[in-house]
């Protein structure tokens, strides 16, 4: 393992002028306040100022003026975290560099099981509007979610299956949002209520875009040159300048539950339903617009038995069902249809107390069915497997927190024709929290988790236009193993709140996409097909990206300050600095490819009674540092106000009126952890206007 290496000038530097003890806001147009709410992602639903690793937690009030489009998009703004971008359909979460099957989507604690791991143009199966609170662990989760979240897990929590009694027999709320950088119209409504034991939830959403405007060129044509030979001898490259085409939208979706409630605990029943239909951005080259149709059905199980035996505190489980399906369509015509059926299960058994020890043990199994035919069905037909068996314990021991536990897991992967691989990742963590006194905490947190190769990993091999690439796996992959340390500092006062996380992550056999430089060449030429032809149905002449292992280590940090500026009768002012900053590489030589740049600034927020509004900039500095084979992304600046008013109307309704402006400078961002960074920048300027009415 490499030693923890930071260039402490540059930190000190970093520190002095930028605030390393810096908080970002939870979300853009609300004020920024420090949540001592109680995660349930975590193994004993401890509350965030116990959480000996850095954890996020997004109320329902804050996602509902902040939420975007994708799950990527919504959470880019908070410490640690930023989004892989395919164009404005697609936004995969990325923590401290790590995304796809490395970062564990949830809804409700059971995985989405979508195909969004398998490529980067595919979709998640989330919709940010309908959650009423999300939870982001940072950091190794692999003891409580599976091996593969080593990177951390995003829990997107929506309620679909009622846990209590609902106060009201009948409530809601109705949501309308537009905004201006896609002309979206959005709308979500959600209804809830119950009498007696019952308790029921019904919600639903639609979202129709045109295509989005940027700030300038669509390519980056230099750029793309360079790491495209088939660019590369192309001329004119066909670009748009100002709007990206075809990534115009639509979405909808709903869900319908219930459950019974009672003192002993209670037992709930949801359907869910999604629909999203978006395109990718066009590549230069004039082949025919891929579009994307996807659809998802989803079934979802939930219960909890209080003190069902002299042993158990509680007895939680939780199942889902996803039947997951989308075609993606080339000019019109389907070319390749992507199929997944999962079935998890998850058995949690919280303990009472055995004198100072509390703990939880569980088991989880996920199992999958996954098929893909037609043109760039590139992975094969599979059947994937994984059982695991884990246990968390925690005791303090005076003023510090100690917390240990492990996980055993198999995983077996069956593809057809070809031969199966079996892997028995084996992890485990320990962690402590010093409570110093009522304002100063430090935390210590050392895992070590093994992750099996994914599927696509193994056994991917053709033509991916999507991607433009030909990709070729590697079914001889080994298991990865991640030794994770992570050091954090709070402190709070009535007058200054601050917290400051330090990582290091070294990866014994890190699994990466990486870009040889060589081209592909098909020996096989097809009669009667013409050149063009052959080149796009059989990938000749494009980049070859080869999944290869390497070790790595990946270091960084996220940092946040608050304190009120002024708190008189004209209201509440609050200054808020962050930075949050991840560099990948490979103990070899090189850098590990699509990492995420330094990134700083400040936000004010003023509050005085029902009006609200802030003001926040953001420096991403420039990625020099891409990967062999891959281009540099320049720095850019982003600039974003926003206001709300929120009162009470009418017997006990509530209104909220929001408006937002994004990249109010109209900067063209390439985003460096995106594979389409050279085709498709982020949203130009924009304004977002909403109401939102509840009951």
């Amino acid at each position: 393992m490499q030693r923890i290496e930071f260039k402490l000038g540059k930190l000190a530097i970093l520190m002095t002028s930028t605030g390393i003890f810096s908080f970002p806001a939870q979300a853009e147009d609300m004020p920024n306040t420090v949540l001592d709410t109680v995660v349930v992602s975590a193994p004993l639903r401890e509350k965030v100022s116990q959480s000996a690793r850095p954890v996020t937690v997004l109320t329902e009030e804050q996602i509902n003026t902040g939420a975007s489009n994708t799950i990527g998009a919504t959470l880019e703004k908070e410490p640690g975290m930023n989004n892989q971008s395919f164009g404005p359909g697609v936004g995969a979460p990325v923590i401290r560099g790590q995304t796809g099957p490395r970062v564990r989507v949830l809804q409700n604690g059971v995985g989405v099981n979508d195909a969004s791991t398998l490529s980067p143009d595919h979709a998640n199966g989330v919709e940010p509007m309908q959650a009423e609170r999300i939870e982001i662990l940072r950091g190794p989760a692999t003891l409580l979610y599976g091996s593969g979240a080593i990177g951390g897990v995003v829990n997107v929590i929506d309620n679909r299956i009622p846990q209590a009694q609902f106060d009201k027999v009948f409530g809601g709320a109705f949501e309308q949002r537009y905004n201006s950088v896609s002309s979206e119209n959005a709308s979500s409504l959600k209804l809830e209520g119950g009498k007696g034991p019952v308790a029921v939830h019904l919600d639903g959403f639609y979202r129709e875009q045109g295509n989005m405007h940027i700030g300038g060129a669509a390519i980056d044509e230099s750029a793309a040159r360079e790491t495209d030979p088939v660019l590369t001898n192309l001329y004119p490259i066909q670009n748009s300048y100002g709007v990206i085409n075809n990534t115009n939208a639509r979405a909808s979706g709903g869900s319908a539950g219930v459950s019974w409630v009672g003192d002993a605990g209670f037992l709930g029943v949801a359907v869910n339903q999604l629909d999203n239909h978006y395109g990718i951005p066009p590549d230069g080259t004039g082949n025919p617009n891929i579009r994307v149709d996807l659809t998802q059905t989803r079934y979802d199980l939930r219960s909890e038995w209080k003190e069902p035996f002299a042993f158990a505190e509680a007895l939680r489980l939780k199942f889902g069902y996803t039947d997951y399906q989308h075609k993606e369509i080339e000019g019109g015509v389907v070319g390749t249809t992507w199929l997944n059926q999962t079935y998890e299960t998850r058995l949690e058994m919280p303990h009472k107390p055995l004198g100072p020890v509390r703990g939880v043990v569980g088991f989880q199994s996920i199992n999958s069915d996954f098929q893909a035919f037609g043109a760039e069905a590139v992975v094969p037909k599979s059947l994937i497997d994984s059982y695991g068996a884990f246990a968390v314990e925690t005791f303090d021991y005076g003023p510090v927190t100690y917390e240990l536990g492990a996980r055993v897991e198999h995983q077996s992967l069956s593809p057809e024709n070809l031969a199966g691989r079996n892997f028995l990742p084996v992890s485990g963590s320990a962690s402590a929290l010093y409570h110093i006194n009522d304002q100063h905490q430090l935390s210590f947190a050392f895992t070590q988790s093994q992750r099996a190769p994914a599927v696509q990993e193994l056994y991917t091999n053709g033509v991916h236009h999507a991607t433009r690439s030909y990709e070729i796996g590697n079914p001889n992959l080994t298991k990865e193993i991640s030794y994770n340390l992570d050091l954090g500092y709070r402190f709070k006062t009535s007058w200054l709140q601050a917290e400051a996380h330090l990582f290091q992550n070294w990866v014994d056999n890190y699994i990466y996409a990486y870009q040889t430089g060589e081209t592909y060449s098909d020996p096989d030429h097809v009669e009667g097909e013409s050149p063009e032809e052959h080149e796009h149905h059989h990938g000749e002449g494009l980049p070859i990206m080869q999944v290869r292992q390497g070790n790595a280590t990946f270091k960084g940090f996220e940092s946040k300050l608050l304190f009120p500026l002024m708190e008189n009768r004209y209201g509440l002012v609050d200054l808020a600095l962050f930075s949050d900053y991840t560099r990948g590489e490979f103990v070899q030589g090189g850098d590990v490819p699509r990492m995420p740049p330094l990134r700083y600034g400040f936000q004010l927020d003023y509050n005085r009674n029902e009006w609200s509004a802030n003001l926040r900039l953001t420096r991403a500095e420039a990625q020099d540092n891409p990967g062999d084979n891959e281009s540099n992304t320049p720095g850019y600046v982003l600039l974003g106000v926003g206001a709300k008013y929120q009162a009470k109307v009418y017997q006990g309704a509530e209104l909220t009126v929001f408006a937002r402006g994004t990249n109010l400078l109209n900067e063209n961002v390439r985003n460096s952890v995106s594979y389409l960074r050279n085709f498709a920048p982020e949203p130009g300027r924009g304004a977002e206007l909403g109401i939102r009415m509840s009951y």
